[in-house]
């Protein structure tokens, strides 16, 4: 049987060097965001907003034509390192 992702970590690569993290609990909520928001303005010089659902009170917006890269991580309740 296959693992379920507990949850997935997109990491965006920006020009100039920057990088961005944000997650998200499902892929489809992902794919819905990119294919949604990021994708029809792919070229646009206008700033678009990216979900930071985790933390309180703050919010990214980014240019897509910046974007250079994005990795989809899944991330594995079950990969957490624990140290005892």
């Amino acid at each position: 049987m296959p693992r379920t992702a507990s949850e997935y970590v997109v990491h965006m690569m920006l020009e100039g060097g920057h990088r961005e993290e944000i997650r998200f609990q499902t892929i489809q909520e992902f794919q819905k965001w990119y294919s949604g928001e990021l994708m029809p303005k792919a070229a646009s010089d206008d700033f678009i907003s990216v979900p930071i659902k985790n933390i309180q009170g703050e919010y990214m917006v980014v240019r897509p034509s910046k974007v250079l890269a994005i990795r989809v991580e899944p991330i594995f309740s079950s990969s957490v390192e624990r140290f005892t």
